[in-house]
């Protein structure tokens, strides 16, 4: 009976495991061509840069960054979630799979590229927000889109979706150390630090405008 019962253990265990692996193997699958997603985004908004440097002399694309969430990342929102751990659930539900940082050098290029972007016909919109003008209220601005483009594959098109980010030099540095600066705070009587930080965000804010509106006038001379 101890045999038997052993057995069973060992069967459910390779069972388990099997299983495992057969999730890693579709989270694999998801991240490679999610990551297809990415470069097809990215060739789209390095085109669009390349025309700027042509036609008007300049580049409004300062830099790019990418990403895309690890299997485990994805596992792990969509087991926050209360969602199917799999392929099709990720998918389905998650629309941060991929992501793109567009860097600006000011706040008029950020729209001029999503606007460019959202007019090509193989792009679908799915949502977008605008941080910018509706900035978050710890001061937060940032243009932000789901796009879905189509990824050809060597048996069929599949339409992938990826988060663009689209924001100021000034807004990303505050961004990133708003970020870090978040997280150090947690669980602390932080309200003088998000205050501060608030301040910071709004005279970013006013120093992008005045950088805009000098770009404006420097146009206008050359």
């Amino acid at each position: 009976m101890a045999h038997v019962e052993e057995a069973d253990y060992i069967e459910r265990d390779d069972i388990e495991r099997d299983d495992i692996e057969e999730k890693i193997e579709e989270m694999q699958e998801l991240i490679m061509k999610y990551s297809a997603a990415i470069k097809e985004v990215k060739t789209k908004l390095e085109i669009l840069d390349n025309e700027f440097k042509v036609k008007r002399k300049r580049n409004p694309i300062e830099y790019m960054k990418d990403r895309v969430k690890d299997p485990k990342s994805i596992m792990d929102k969509l087991e926050r979630k209360g969602l199917e751990i799999s392929f099709n659930s990720a998918k389905e539900n998650l629309n941060d799979i991929a992501g793109v940082r567009v860097v600006c050098s000011f706040v008029s290029d950020i729209y001029e590229i999503a606007n460019m972007l959202k007019r090509q016909d193989d792009i679908k919109l799915i949502n977008e927000k605008d941080y910018i003008k509706n900035p978050k209220s710890n001061g937060y601005r940032s243009f932000h889109m789901i796009l879905e483009v189509p990824i050809f594959f060597s048996d069929h098109v599949e339409p992938v979706r990826v988060e663009v980010q689209v924001r100021t030099i000034a807004m990303d540095f505050w961004a990133s150390l708003e970020h870090k600066l978040y997280y150090k705070t947690l669980g602390r009587d932080a309200e003088a630090i998000r205050f501060e930080l608030k301040e910071c965000a709004d005279v970013i804010c006013q120093t992008d405008m005045k950088m805009q509106n000098i770009q404006k006038e420097v146009e206008k001379l050359v």
